[in-house]
């Protein structure tokens, strides 16, 4: 069995970029085949703006976000058409990374730390993490999503919410995050931080963590 990494007891993940693959141009093709107006004005990599970030942030019922978002579209365009282009953000979860989660798991507590919406997070990423006949929480110990918390990383609030709904000490947890940004806000709070860029693979890097402490 792989080394732990020395004084690390919890992992806790970003989603999109670390674990799930994004691809924001294909998100912004879709609203605009359906008529928005530069959605890019609203669809960020790290963070999002108007409705869309109002729903990530919990502001916003789904509901609510689907009335305050028509208006950006042609009369006639559903909601469900509407929904459908802004997951298309999401690529899928490859399933090697599901595997390196479960084994991961075996040897520390693993946690999620997301900007994201109840849309995807129920619909497209809940079916990424079924693709082994599991959910998401027979991967994590604990999850935070910024719509039940109320904040959006790289806000402190969401850390808090974290840190005190699943228990986990700063000083024994390792935060992985595509976003320099989010990783300085969890620093100042003591949290460990490791980034991963695009392209990288969050197995690959931690294994070379845990092969330095040997």
């Amino acid at each position: 069995m792989a080394n732990k990494i020395p004084g690390i007891n919890n992992l806790l993940f970003d989603q999109g970029g670390v674990i799930v693959d994004l691809d924001r141009n294909r998100c912004l093709k879709a609203l605009e085949e359906l008529g928005m107006e530069h959605p890019e004005e609203m669809i960020g990599l790290y963070l999002q703006a108007g409705p869309f970030r109002a729903l990530e942030a919990g502001a916003m019922s789904v509901d609510e976000f689907h009335a305050a978002v028509s208006p950006y579209f042609p009369v006639g365009v559903t909601t469900e058409a509407i929904d459908a282009a802004f997951s298309s953000f999401i690529v899928g979860i490859p399933r090697h990374r599901l595997a390196t989660l479960r084994a991961l798991r075996e040897r520390y507590r693993t946690y999620i730390l997301s900007n994201t919406n109840p849309i995807m997070f129920n619909g497209v990423i809940a079916r990424a993490f079924a693709q082994e006949g599991l959910d998401v929480h027979a991967y994590f110990d604990g999850i935070t999503v910024s719509y039940e918390a109320g904040y959006n990383k790289p806000d402190r609030g969401i850390f808090d919410y974290a840190i005190s709904t699943m228990g986990i000490v700063p000083a024994e947890t390792l935060f992985l995050d595509d976003g320099q940004e989010n990783l300085d806000a969890a620093a100042a709070l003591g949290f460990h931080t490791l980034l991963v860029p695009a392209g990288a693979e969050f197995g690959h890097l931690l294994q070379a963590l845990e092969e330095q402490s040997r």
